[in-house]
């Protein structure tokens, strides 16, 4: 008898490429579903992110408000990046902290990693639990926030509540690192 998992197994047969940029790859990929069914599925390759929660010894977060013109949405997000090429992801994650907030990170571990949009989308995104930070300077090049400002942990649920924490990256990272962080008796 057939193991439970490959019942419901797609099979690709191949993807050819639609269009290619250092930002976004788009793919059309030939796929078999279960039952024998075989069409083309729209396949979205973005590049890998790495994501930062930067927490101090009062327990506050570090946080980023930003406006997203996708949506023409304001909110509180996590200092991260794109992973380059060659970049080890937690090197981008420290990178990426130092840069769009001017802190650097005393301690860093990895917290969890996942993709946002499993069914089309591939864009793994690395996250990171900092901990302890210093002020070496202020953020460089473009401007990433309007403000950026330590923000009590105890505050977080209220704030997503609010609609004021929305993005997926903020979210997951700020509700593992809270598990992780009670889990050793903090908070």
């Amino acid at each position: 008898m057939a193991d439970d998992a490959e019942l419901t197994r797609w099979v690709v047969h191949g993807e050819r490429l639609i269009y290619d940029n250092r930002w976004i790859r788009l793919g059309m990929a030939d796929v078999e579903i279960p039952g024998g069914e075989r069409f083309e599925h729209h396949v979205v390759h973005l590049g890998r992110a790495a994501i930062a929660v930067v927490v101090d010894e009062q327990d506050r977060v570090l946080l980023m408000w930003r406006h997203r013109f996708v949506f023409d949405r304001w909110g509180w997000e996590l200092p991260g990046g794109l992973v380059e090429a060659d970049e080890d992801s937690m090197a981008t994650a420290v990178r990426e902290v130092e840069e769009e907030t001017g802190y650097r990170a005393k301690q860093v571990e990895h917290l969890v990693s996942y993709q946002p949009m499993a069914g089309m989308v591939d864009s793994e995104h690395i996250l990171f639990l900092m901990r302890g930070a210093e002020l070496v300077g202020k953020p460089e090049g473009e401007v990433e926030a309007d403000r950026i400002e330590w923000v009590p942990m105890a505050e977080i649920p209220d704030m997503i509540a609010r609609g004021d924490i929305w993005t997926s990256g903020t979210l997951i990272g700020l509700l593992q690192a809270q598990q992780r962080l009670n889990g050793q008796g903090r908070g």
